[in-house]
């Protein structure tokens, strides 16, 4: 090659570069969640989600003029699967930060390799309280199991005046965080806990715990589950004639309980981080880029996944990809609008924003309240 045909090619690859600076270099940002196991459906909502937001980075510009690359782990929902992933993502892959889309099981196991070797981590909707303990390069963008339960009281007790309340939970870290938050603030409501009952993660018949509510005669039940637990209970809680309002969460948060529960949904009530309702620009592009994408209605994993890799972009937009202290500073400084609201976090890491109340109406989640109390919804800050 002549000398003049090497400058006029390396003046094309300037040019080019110059124009079109994704051709530069990419950001890579690792992504945990359970894309197979019983926990599928979440995992890959949760992915869709995310994916949907690193397109939309990407189509404005990028970060600084890299594009964000998604390098994606499955973990199936499992500690054991989650730790040597959160190994490989930081010392072969050299990821910038991770973002889990995962339950909390797995997340906790991740956080503290992220926190070990000093690696911005954001967990997208596990809701158990020693996820952000894991130290200050770890965060969270949904609430914590407590605060959605001392949401729930003040929705009962509060907003729908109901004050007996039978309560049924879910026998994991996800059921007892909430149960926890419920209870410690259930008599600032003036609610009495008729009875409290809790079930297997693996259970669908609900038969003996159906007729111990009919029993009670309670005016509401608080009943924590996910969507495949939720929606057989919900099923039978109904078709034995218990017909008092039932308050879920976000694990509730999906299509596929309305799907299970049939006609039986209408009227169930939910807190959860989405307003499908809502008239926010960012809320609007993300519910309908999702079911564009998707081909089905988006959920709340799916927009907390969004709102994490939102918050991650613009850190990294602030402190570059290169200092890892500097991104966990920046993200730590949050001020960010997302599909799921304006994001801030403690010193703790965890998030602060308001909760959402949904209403299952026509077979489609529905708009019934904000909760938006600063005092009730504050994180612990240590």
């Amino acid at each position: 090659m002549t000398s003049s045909l090497k400058r006029f090619t390396l003046a094309v690859a300037l040019a080019i570069a110059s124009a079109f600076p994704a051709l530069a270099g990419s950001i890579k940002v690792g992504f945990n969640a359970p894309l197979t196991g019983f926990a599928a459906a979440d995992g890959n909502s949760a992915l869709i989600g995310a994916q949907l937001a690193v397109e939309q980075v990407n189509a404005a510009g990028g970060v600084n003029g890299e594009m964000l690359e998604l390098l994606v782990y499955d973990d199936q929902a499992s500690p054991k699967e989650s730790a040597p992933l959160a190994v490989k993502m930081i010392t072969q892959d050299e990821v910038a930060a991770g973002i889990s889309g995962s339950y909390s099981g797995s997340t906790r196991a991740a956080a503290t390799i992220f926190q070990e070797n000093a690696t911005p981590y954001i967990s997208a909707y596990a809701v158990h309280p020693d996820i952000t303990r894991a130290g200050d390069y770890v965060f969270r963008t949904s609430f914590m199991g407590e605060v959605q339960g001392r949401a729930g009281a003040k929705l009962i007790g509060g907003l729908m005046n109901l004050k007996r309340v039978v309560v049924i939970t879910l026998n994991n870290d996800f059921g007892k965080s909430l149960a926890a938050g419920f209870k410690e603030t259930a008599g600032e409501f003036g609610i009495e806990i008729a009875s409290e009952y809790t079930y297997s993660i693996k259970d669908r018949e609900f038969g003996p715990i159906v007729s111990k509510v009919k029993a009670d005669a309670p005016d509401a039940l608080y009943a924590s589950g996910y969507f495949f637990t939720a929606g057989p209970l919900v099923r039978q809680l109904r078709a034995a004639g218990v017909a008092v309002p039932v308050i879920g969460q976000e694990g509730y948060d999906s299509q596929k309980f309305i799907e299970i529960a049939g006609p039986h949904a209408e009227g169930v009530i939910i807190t959860t981080s989405l307003d499908r309702d809502s008239s926010e620009a960012i809320t609007r592009d993300f519910i309908e880029g999702f079911e564009d994408k998707a081909g089905y209605p988006t959920d709340m994993v799916a927009a907390s996944a969004h709102t994490a890799v939102l918050v991650m972009a613009e850190a990294l937009r602030k402190a570059g990809a290169g200092d890892k202290a500097a991104l966990r500073d920046a993200i730590a400084s949050s001020s960010v609008d997302s599909s799921t609201g304006h994001i801030s976090f403690n010193a703790l890491g965890e998030v602060r924003k308001d909760v959402q109340v949904q209403i299952v109406k026509d077979g489609a989640w529905r708009h019934y309240a904000v909760i938006s109390d600063p005092e009730l919804l504050a994180p612990p800050e240590k």
